[in-house]
């Protein structure tokens, strides 16, 4: 593969965008499926790839789509399930932004535990109680995360075989 030809550029490029989209979900620093996203954007637009590759592009922003909405959606159906309201998440979440900050990386993961733990603590009033729900939302964290890396997969899985075709 020679650099000077834009093709093979745009190709590096474009694949160096869809690595870091699944490494983004892997740290959550980086949007993953949006920068896997873009990088079959990008490619689509500028690469001399033919047609198939907008049938990559389609293929791409349906698994993108579909895996942000499952992302959510079977994750939180599994919260209200288990009884943890949205408002102990919101904490959690609020707790996690502010742990990244100082503890860079790790310090979102524990300021969620810690912000869940102690929403729920103050909303049931025991330790024995508050725990089960920061387990649950810990579960539907992890599962978000993988359903967040098998579309991130599947798109870079994508691209791969519109390379092969192309």
């Amino acid at each position: 593969m020679e650099l000077t030809d834009t093709n093979s550029t745009v190709t590096l490029l474009c694949g160096l965008a869809i690595a870091a989209g699944i490494v983004g979900v892997v740290v959550p620093v980086l949007p993953g499926l949006l920068l896997c996203w873009l990088g079959v954007l990008a490619w689509a637009l500028l690469s001399d790839a033919g047609w198939p590759k907008w049938l990559v592009l389609a293929v791409a922003t349906g698994l993108a789509a579909g895996g942000t909405a499952v992302k959510y959606l079977w994750p939180g159906r599994n919260l209200k399930r288990s009884g943890v309201p949205n408002r102990t998440l919101l904490v959690g979440g609020v707790l996690g932004l502010v742990g990244f900050f100082v503890v860079p990386i790790v310090g979102l993961v524990l300021g969620f535990v810690l912000g869940v733990w102690l929403a729920e603590r103050v909303r049931l009033g025991d330790h024995r109680q508050a725990w089960p729900s920061t387990v649950h939302a810990l579960k539907a964290a992890g599962l978000s995360m993988l359903i967040e890396l098998a579309a991130a997969l599947a798109i870079a899985a994508a691209w791969g075989g519109g390379l092969l075709v192309t």
